[in-house]
């Protein structure tokens, strides 16, 4: 009996302990990423059939203990349900989203659904930004506020360095090399690369340093972190997605704009310039040149565009 309760216990706590995640993942999905509320009530949906699944083979431990087998017998699972290739596409890209969102929550050490194979797709190109889209949404910070200068800085080097949020946020004072031009950005798996900074993106995050930053009081452990939120911590990736929603909508940019969408247009606009693909793998931090190879296929879309619009035999 005394065991029987114990393990009646342990299940509760543990699913206490789910649901503690499923709110945060929900406010992830809702914040960051930008979600609808249909496609977050069917990611929340699919991560409820993996603990019950999870559940039933004894296997839950919040979560921590899971490996990639077992996500491949959760696979099996939902293929035996008969569902189609776009539902079993999300169902996986949901389950990669949670346990991406459970690293970054530093729950877990690594993500086990990252080498999970979706069904093969048609490729989506992902939302790009023109020049003079990004210039609107930079110049569309108000500077007569005190984050203004912060804000901007942020911007230009979200758009200039294509870095991603978490790199952005990690970026520390000692990380700036501004002499040779140069960031140290830390991306995934502690791996550390240079980058180069232009100018525009220099000159504001020296202004925002030296005029704004300055006169803060740096909250413990948080010395030579470059980009503080009020109370002089570490800023957080929400507040990140926060102001770029907000200087989207202040410009009257109708795409739909998260912070990535900035690195994906850095990567386009050098492409789409004549950028070298290995260079720019080498400046995203991309493992694989696959990852990069879809910046090609943005360009040859453009092109597509460019020749059923301007060739005679297409007006």
């Amino acid at each position: 009996m005394k065991s029987e309760s114990l393990s009646l216990k342990i299940i509760f706590f543990i699913t206490l302990l789910y649901q503690s995640y499923k709110e945060g993942y929900r406010s992830y999905l809702k914040l960051e990423r930008g979600l609808s509320s249909n496609t977050l009530d069917a990611y929340l949906h699919d991560v409820d059939l993996l603990f019950r699944f999870l559940e039933e083979s004894d296997k839950p431990d919040s979560f921590k203990s899971v490996k990639l087998q077992d996500l491949r017998r959760f696979i099996l699972f939902i293929n035996e349900m008969k569902l189609g290739s776009y539902s079993q596409a999300r169902i996986i890209s949901g389950i990669k989203s949670f346990f991406n969102y459970l690293v970054l929550e530093n729950v877990i050490l690594s993500n086990p659904a990252e080498l999970l194979e979706s069904p093969r797709l048609g490729r989506k190109l992902p939302e790009v930004l023109t020049p003079d889209e990004v210039t609107l949404i930079i110049d569309s910070v108000d500077l007569s506020k005190p984050e203004g200068e912060r804000d901007k800085a942020i911007l230009e080097v979200l758009y200039g360095c294509g870095v991603r949020v978490s790199e952005l946020t990690g970026l520390h004072l000692s990380d700036l090399h501004f002499k040779e031009g140069l960031i140290v950005v830390t991306g995934k798996g502690d791996k550390q690369r240079l980058v180069p900074i232009g100018s525009l993106a220099q000159k504001q995050v020296n202004i925002y340093r030296h005029q704004v930053r300055i006169r803060m009081r740096p909250a413990k452990n948080a010395e030579d972190i470059l980009f503080l939120n009020r109370r002089g911590g570490r800023l957080s990736r929400q507040m990140v997605f926060l102001v770029v929603k907000r200087q989207v909508e202040k410009a009257g940019i109708r795409k739909k704009v998260s912070p990535h969408t900035f690195r994906h247009s850095f990567a386009t606009h050098l492409v789409q310039n004549g950028a070298d693909l290995r260079a720019v793998q080498q400046l995203l931090g991309h493992v694989s040149i696959t990852t990069t190879e879809i910046y090609t296929h943005l360009n040859q879309e453009d092109l597509r565009r460019a020749i059923l619009k301007y060739h005679p035999r297409n007006r």
